[in-house]
């Protein structure tokens, strides 16, 4: 044998070793992304966990009342019970949900804002569309109304001269 072929399989011999160890690198770096994971996250999954536990438990509980295996008199303390614990979660759900918005919200605030816009007088316009729909109508408001019709308390416009209610003289 000469040198070239025993380069050639030492070659494949490190590459069928390389492929062969492949899941137990991915392990290892699959513990060190499991430990990375923030004690919120854990806490978010639990919850999850639970909600769905609570979920499979009234419709366990509902499956054997309609079986007749529950007595009558237990049945509405354990759902209760079940129904309350799952308002507990869905509330720890809600609230973590509405910490990470928040917090989203706040970090777009902080960022400057590239335009202002010019009937703003240099204060920053709100990023959503919906925002900015609100902001329009808002504008458009006062320009509309005229104030209420003093007969039937109806809002009137500007424009008209008889409330369109009751159409008496405005």
């Amino acid at each position: 044998m000469d040198i070239g072929s025993l380069l050639l399989i030492f070659a494949l011999a490190i590459g069928v070793a390389l492929y062969i160890g492949r899941p137990i690198l991915d392990r290892r770096s699959f513990s060190r992304h499991a430990l990375a994971l923030s004690q919120a996250e854990h806490e978010h999954s639990a919850l999850l966990a639970e909600r769905d536990r609570i979920i499979r438990l009234l419709q366990e509980l509902d499956f054997d009342h309609s079986l007749g295996k529950i007595p009558e008199e237990d049945y509405p303390a354990q759902r209760s019970l079940l129904l309350q614990r799952g308002a507990e979660i869905l509330s720890q759900l809600d609230a973590d949900q509405l910490e990470k918005a928040i917090a989203s919200r706040r970090a777009q605030h902080k960022q400057p804002a590239s335009q202002p816009h010019p009937k703003s007088n240099g204060v920053s316009t709100p990023d959503d569309a919906l925002e900015q729909q609100i902001a329009s109508r808002r504008r458009q408001q006062p320009e509309k109304t005229g104030g209420f019709c003093p007969k039937c308390g109806k809002p009137v416009q500007k424009s008209d001269k008889f409330c369109p209610k009751c159409g008496a003289q405005v």
